[in-house]
């Protein structure tokens, strides 16, 4: 495996590859890894003929007062783990590699943008998509994979890359949970053992929502409200949103029909918590 921190040496590199007739994946990421990264990773491991992990704490996507400094980066375990399941390249660019000058050049994604944590969190997803169309082309891959768990920013770049006639093809992996149905998150390491505990409720809620959806419940805030609830049983969580979404468009719903995202965020505590599901209502 090799370990390179500019751009010129991965180019050249990812080059030569490109000259044998590789296919080549590519696993963005912030690093400190668990099993949902490591998911993300052995696919594309198992997918592809070569495959590039990058690890790039963004500082773009983070807005001010939020956890950037403080972002976990655990850069040798991850370099360990990817050594272990046969990726390629680790791609480790600093924050002036990948942005030696003054940004003047954005790429923003609208109207998807704006549900969801769009509305929470102004400027992420300009951040998430110029970093990941800088990437992509520093990378040229030919598969990009990224995770179910965060189901805007996956529809977002796939909405890019189809518009801006990116060639590439974009694999979205099923979320990992804990054994209590908790997303795997890098930021559940800040929670103390009672407020991991509530956390548990998070996906609860959303497993209500599921049965409703199959007990024949198609109003979207009937079962807004039952999420609600679920998670006002734990005093120490916060609801920031409960949203029920058409999961191509992210269009409110009058009701509930086809394939739905059920996406909701917390705060547990200073840790921002996110997960979702799908639900296809017509299998029911």
């Amino acid at each position: 495996m090799e370990h390179v921190k500019t751009i010129e040496s991965l180019g050249k590199l990812v080059k030569a590859m490109r000259q044998q007739g590789k296919t080549i994946g590519f696993v963005p990421t912030m690093g400190a890894f668990h099993k949902g990264h490591m998911s993300l990773i052995e696919t594309a491991v198992n997918q592809s003929d070569f495959v590039v992990v990058s690890i790039f704490v963004n500082p773009t996507q983070f807005a001010p007062g939020e956890d950037y400094e403080k972002y976990p980066r655990t850069i040798d375990a991850d370099l360990k783990l990817c050594s272990d399941v046969g990726v390629d390249i680790v791609f480790t660019p600093s924050a002036e590699q990948m942005y030696p000058t003054e940004n003047l050049t954005w790429v923003n994604v609208e109207k998807i943008t704006a549900p969801l944590c769009g509305q929470f969190r102004p400027g992420h997803f300009q951040g998430v998509t110029t970093v990941c169309a800088k990437l992509f082309n520093i990378v040229l891959p030919d598969i990009a994979y990224f995770g179910q768990k965060d189901a805007q920013q996956a529809i977002i770049i796939k909405k890019m890359v189809s518009d801006l006639n990116i060639p590439l093809e974009i694999v979205v992996c099923p979320t990992i949970r804990e054994d209590d149905g908790l997303a795997l998150s890098s930021r559940n390491h800040y929670l103390d053992a009672s407020q991991r505990q509530d956390a548990a409720l998070i996906y609860k809620s959303l497993q209500t929502c599921r049965k409703e959806i199959e007990n024949g419940t198609k109003e979207p805030e009937t079962i807004i409200e039952k999420i609600r609830y679920t998670l006002q049983q734990a005093a120490s969580i916060q609801i920031e949103y409960v949203s029920i979404l058409d999961a191509e468009s992210l269009n409110d719903l009058d009701n509930i029909n086809g394939r739905v995202l059920v996406a909701v965020a917390v705060k547990i505590g200073q840790t921002r918590l996110i997960d979702n599901i799908i639900v296809d209502a017509s299998e029911y």
